[in-house]
């Protein structure tokens, strides 16, 4: 099934678009405060197809994310309950109580890996909140674990360049199902492990 070429070749084409960069910096907001999709989905292409500007969009990506994240994080404090039903709704109801979890055990330098956990970012930001973590604090692992992320995607786009396109075109269908079925393991792997630590205590 070619879902991911055809996914991959219309995202090319919004990344060519002249409002480009306002969508990227409306996705990486949404998907910090309310809407679990990721914006590597835009800056990747959009990295590729300009390389020249992959850092900026790099940078208004992570500022947007972490904006973002200062909503989801405010929604935690204040307004926990308008948002549980949507996390009941997206089925994220156990992850999210596992996340709170973690941030009672580790504070808010879980924040700095939460651009490589693969679990949407929102759940961290409205549990931040939810556990009164500083705000402060916060939005600076929130800088390094978002920058880190997004930085090295514009990092590979900008060393792949040309090849990565045409390398891309030709596997991302098959790049697609082993990405998918690498953070189904990963994911497995971490709830399994944060399980057996957690019952630990």
């Amino acid at each position: 099934m070619k879902i991911f070429s055809t996914l991959y070749t219309k995202v090319m084409s919004w990344s060519k678009h002249r409002h480009a960069p306002y969508y990227l910096f409306c996705l990486s907001f949404a998907e910090a405060a309310f809407f679990p999709v990721p914006p590597d989905v835009m800056l990747a292409p959009m990295a590729l197809a300009k390389p020249q500007s992959a850092w900026q969009f790099a940078a208004l990506t992570t500022l947007a994310s972490v904006l973002g994240g200062i909503s989801g994080y405010i929604i935690g404090v204040i307004g926990f309950n308008l948002a549980q039903p949507y996390i009941m709704l997206w089925g994220y109801e156990s992850t999210y109580l596992h996340i709170e979890a973690w941030f009672h055990m580790w504070g808010v330098w879980l924040m700095c890996a939460t651009g490589f956990i693969p679990i949407p970012y929102i759940l961290f930001t409205i549990a931040a909140g939810a556990t009164k973590i500083s705000i402060l604090p916060f939005i600076l692992s929130s800088i390094i674990g978002r920058g880190a992320r997004y930085y090295l995607v514009a990092l590979l786009m900008i060393w792949g360049g040309e090849r990565m396109q045409k390398a891309l075109n030709t596997y991302i269908d098959y790049i697609g199902w082993v990405f998918v079925f690498l953070v189904l393991i990963a994911t497995i792997f971490w709830y399994n492990h944060s399980f057996l630590h957690l019952s630990l205590f």
